[in-house]
Parts: structure tokens; sequence; C-alpha cells
């Protein structure tokens, strides 16, 4: 067997790039074949363009390999206390007694896990400096939009999520960032302090330290809910299960001006309309359900309207905020079979889930699947959600007291600076804009592009703030403390982190982007070695796929983590039934298929008057989808 082995390795290893033979050489014989099969497809570059069912068969088999290659745990204990899950049906306050196996899995204040090892970068945390990476590759010279493909609905939804899942613990000791003299002059601060990122021992030999997430990464709605009990606390009425909503359907805030929603940490009111649309959502599940099961409580009905509320938020994100990010007919299919299954809805509803994951969807499996690594998400999948460049420099508020125009376009009414729209002065004059007017504006314009030079130079001179929303003193340069922290974490740099995704490397700028300026200035500050490109300057200069928002290198984190949040979460597979959610909950759930539903729900005559597009998602003055008449699965890429 061993002589096979190696003989198959002399012919693999005359095909395949040389920085993959160690890897597959660890591979098991049939995952190196199906490496193989992948990576050939690789260089040639064609898996965007094959046709529907064939560009699923690629992107499974790359799921399947960075299951079994790209999942790390950091902790002591792959196992953890077992406990029975009839006991817990429903979410709890910290994210605790979800995985029958490991109670403390994907609870608040757990570990990032790893899709990539460490790469330690202790040494070289400012080499590059971070502030002149941010002055000449990130900040904005120009915005750049991405036409009516996504909204800045869509830009606040992805804060949205990331305010549901992932944040860092801080240390209490600060650092300082200067900024070199030939880059001094156009840095808005010429310096900034900021807390380091608090280093934890794992008392585990493999990986010796990590970071701890404060919020719940489960998909489990904490945005809104929060993720502790002291947090549930302060949302909750305590009357029909019901969560507090000001009168006019925005937030609540307390007397020193603070939202009172689940998370209100470094926000702005695009995040805060869509907190409050989903606290609307909630109080409304409650009262479907107390209409239908009048012997349910307060306790009881606000467990089953955050189980439905949070597959809710979950759903849209699959199903619709995703297809919208990734526009085209393979990751259209894609989506919908990881919440449906290949055998599609239709089928789904009628014989229920047949078939395994992939026939049948993840959600809705038999039991949850974590791959043999408690759940967590990870230090990777936070890097390459970086994605503040979708924020604009101005708000266009619009006039809906007038008539439609084309395509149902309000008139423009203000513009506004969004430095005026986030924190406690952001919360001020959302009050004054109102619900309706802020979601119409912002499902009007178009959000910026994930590109160099579109970096929103406002957001280098920021004020952050505590876990409780309330402003910090000292001011920072988000740009360059993005670039930091992905260093400061031992995120492994762009190359690195391809080859450990099993992407060929770049083996130089020419093979990132076409845009001489782009190289000129890659040269200017990287020199020739490519190994030192940041990732996110990475992420940001690749070239895309056509109908991407995002770079392949990010979509690959995507493809393995988007999955894992749905199977290996019980309310998601085991216990995502009508005896956990109650029939009138699950229908709820089944019978949303986008956020244009929801608001549909709670803002029909807006949604009527003011969108066009097919989805919320996309710029609303945007024609909606064109039928078309051949089948999803047999059709062949653009």
């Amino acid at each position: 067997m061993a002589s096979i082995r190696s003989l198959l390795k002399t012919l693999f290893d005359q095909f395949i790039h040389k920085d993959f033979h160690e890897a597959v050489a660890k591979m098991s014989l049939i995952d190196a074949f199906l490496f193989l099969i992948v990576h050939s497809i690789d260089k040639l570059g064609i898996w965007p363009r094959l046709p529907v069912i064939l560009g699923l068969f690629y992107l499974e088999i790359r799921r399947h390999l960075h299951q079994e290659y790209n999942l790390f745990n950091v902790g002591r204990s792959a196992v953890g206390v077992r406990f029975n899950p009839m006991d817990y049906p429903y979410r709890t306050a910290d994210g605790k007694y979800n995985d029958p196996f490991n109670g403390d899995a994907g609870s608040e204040g757990t570990f990032f896990g790893r899709n990539v090892l460490p790469v330690d970068q202790k040494n070289k945390p400012i080499k590059p400096d971070p502030m002149v990476v941010a002055t000449k590759l990130l900040a904005r010279r120009k915005f750049t939009d991405t036409g009516k493909q996504f909204n800045m609905i869509a830009a606040s939804w992805i804060q949205f999520m990331i305010h549901d899942c992932i944040d860092h613990l801080e240390d209490t000791k600060q650092i300082e960032l200067t900024a070199p003299r030939e880059v001094a002059n156009q840095c808005p601060l010429k310096s900034f302090k900021f807390y380091k990122t608090k280093e934890v021992p794992t008392g585990f030999y493999d990986i010796k330290s990590g970071a701890l997430n404060i919020r719940t990464p489960w998909w489990d709605g904490s945005a809104v809910y929060g993720s502790n009990a002291e947090k549930l606390q302060k949302v909750r009425t305590f009357k029909d299960g019901k969560l507090k909503i000001s009168s006019d359907g925005l937030l609540l805030h307390d007397k020193d001006g603070v939202a009172v929603s689940g998370d209100v940490r470094n926000s702005w009111i695009g995040v805060s309309t869509l907190q409050a649309l989903f606290i609307k959502e909630h109080n409304a599940v409650c009262d479907a359900l107390k209409r239908e099961y009048h012997h349910l409580d307060d306790e009881e009905l606000y467990r089953h309207a955050r189980l439905v509320t949070s597959a809710v938020i979950a759903k849209v994100h699959t199903i619709d905020w995703t297809v919208e990010l990734l526009k085209t007919d393979t990751l259209l299919a894609g989506m919908r079979a990881n919440w449906y299954g290949l055998l599609g809805k239709k089928f789904k509803d009628t014989f229920g889930h047949v078939g395994g994951a992939i026939l049948g969807g993840l959600v809705g499996l038999k039991k949850p699947n974590n791959h043999g690594v408690p759940y967590s998400l990870t230090e990777e999948f936070v890097s390459v959600y970086r994605m503040h460049s979708l924020l604009p420099d101005y708000l266009y508020l619009r006039d809906i007291l007038a008539a439609p125009g084309p395509n149902k376009s309000p008139p423009l009414f203000e513009k506004v600076p969004l430095p005026n729209l986030i924190g406690l002065r952001g919360e001020t004059a959302l009050v004054e804009i109102g619900f309706e007017k802020q979601m119409v504006s912002m499902g009007h314009q178009a959000s910026g592009a994930l590109e160099l030079w579109n970096y929103p130079t406002w957001l280098r001179d920021l004020i952050p703030q505590d876990v409780d929303g309330r402003d910090r003193l000292d001011h920072v340069d988000l740009p360059a403390l993005e670039v930091y922290r992905d260093r400061e974490r031992n995120v492994a740099r762009y190359n690195q982190f391809r080859r450990a995704l099993l992407l060929i490397p770049i083996s130089k700028w020419e093979d990132l982007t076409d845009d001489k300026d782009a190289i000129q200035t890659l040269e200017e500050v990287y020199g020739d070695d490519v190994e030192q490109l940041d990732l996110l300057v990475g992420l940001m200069a690749e070239k895309k796929i056509t109908g991407f928002a995002i770079s392949e290198t990010a979509f690959i984190i995507f493809l393995l983590m988007a999955s894992r949040r749905l199977e290996a979460d019980r309310f998601f597979t085991s216990n995502f039934n009508e005896e956990t959610y109650t029939k009138n909950g699950f229908e709820w759930v089944n019978n949303t298929e986008s956020l244009k539903d929801v608001l549909k729900r709670h803002y029909p005559e807006m949604v009527e008057k003011w969108m066009n597009s097919t989805s919320a998602f996309s710029v609303w003055d945007s024609p909606p989808n064109a039928d078309n008449p051949i089948p999803l699965y047999l059709r062949v890429a653009q």
C-alpha cells in the first residue's frame, strides 16, 4: 500500500503546484484525487464559467476538502459537558447548550477557531507600517459604487450580522501607532491609541494561545437579543414574550442616548434600523403564537419567537443577501441548496427532508454536524468580513412624501455626511429621519465597492465605543487598525492564506491585478515580496469573478463557514421542526423567503410604493429579475 501511495504521489506531483505537495501528501487517497480535480480546474481558471450543475460539483468538492483540512479547534478539548437537548428546547441567552456533546460550544466568551493555522507575526506587526498601507492602498481617492447590485441595506445587513456573532475581548493595555513621516501629512490622525486584543492561553500544546469572542457565534439573533442574560433582561418587556421598541418603530434609548438593543457597540443608523425591524418581527411572531396557543406564557412565547426570528434572519442571509452578493446562477442554486437541498423547496415542503445534506439541504438534517471540531467562528472569518468600503461618504435621504418617479424612485431630499449618522449622534438623527425614510433612502442608494482606494476617509478619524455603546476618548484610524489587527492575531498574510485554502498563490503583482497604478503602488509599499502582502489589501486588489462583490479568496472562507453555521446548529438541524418551533412558527419561517417579505409584513405600503427590484438588497429602482425558462440546474454561465 505504501508503495502504491508513493507511486501515486509521484504522479500527482507532476500535475500539482509545488506549494501543495506537502498538503496533498497528508490527504487520504480519495481526497487527493478530489483535490486534483479542483486544482486542475483552478489552473484553467474556469470554475465560474462552468455550467451550473458542474459548478455545484466543484464547490461541493471544495467544501468537503475545507471541512476536512481547514477547521482547527482552539482550546483545550474538542469534547465538553454533555446534556440532554430535551432540557433546552430553546436558544439560551449566552449560547450554551446547543451542541449536545459540548454544552459550552458557541457560547459567549469561547475561543475563536481557525481555518488557517496561526502564522507568528510578533516580530513584524508594523512592517510595512499599517498607516502607510492604509494611506497608500486603502484610503478612498474617489467613491466607487456597486451599481445596481448592492444597496445600503445590504451594506447595513452585513454589519447587522457582524454585531450578531463576532467581537474580540480586549486587553486593558493600550498601544500606540504613529504615522511615519512619509505619510504623516496625509493621515487625519498623526498617531492613535487602542486596546490590544487580549491573548489568552489555551492550555493546549498545538495552538498555544487565542482570542475570546464576547458575542455568541451561533446564528441566534444576538444583535437583537444580546449575548448574555444581563443584556437580554434589558431588551425584554416580560409581557407576552415581547421586546422593547418605541411607538415610532425605532429603538428605545436610555438616559444617555444609548440604543436599547442586543448589541450597540460601534454602530450606525443603518444597523439600528434593521435591529428595530427584527424587534417588530419578533413581536409579530409573539402576537401570532399567542392567538393560536393561548396556554403559552411570557417565557414560552419569547423562546419560540426568538427561534423563529433567528431562523428568519439566517434564511434571509442565506437565500437573499448572499445571492445578491454573489450574483451568479451557480451561487443562486448553491445557496438555495444549502437551505432546501438540490430537490428544492416544493419537494421539501411536500415530503420533508430527504436524502442528506446534498439532496435535502443542511437545514433539517437529522443531527448537527461539526466535522469533529467544536463550533466557533474563526479569526479568518473575521478577517474576510472587513467590508467597511461598502460605506459611502454621504447618505442620500429621499423625499417619501413625493410621488414616485421612474421605476419607483423617490426624489432626493437631503445629502447627509455619514459621520453624522454613526454612534450616539446617529441615534439622535434617526429619530428625526424616521424608519421609512431611512429604509427607502438606503434601498435606493448603491453601496461602495470592495476595492483598493475605496475605504472611507472619514473612518480614519473615528470615535470607537466600549461594549456598552459609550464613546471612548481616543480616536482611531480604522483601516490602519484593521491591518494591524490581522497581524496581531497571527492571521496569515494573503499568499499564505491562499495556499492554506488550496488556492494557487500569486508569484508577481500582475497575478493579483491588471491595474497598473495598483501594481506600481504595491511595489512601492511591499517591494517585490508578494509574501508580505497584507490579507485585507489582497482581498481588495484581487480580480473579481463576474457577479461577485467579494474576492474569490474571501468567498472560500464563506463557502466553508456559511454552511457550518447551519449544519452545526441543532436548531437548524435536529430541532428544526414543528415540535420545537410550534406548527405556526415553523410555517412562518418556511413562508419567508426574503427581506422583502419581512418588510411587506410590517410596511406593506412602503414596499408597494418604493420597491421596484426583486430583492430588497439590490437598488430599489432596478428592474425585477426577468423570468428564465431554462431550469436553474441546466443553465450555462454567461
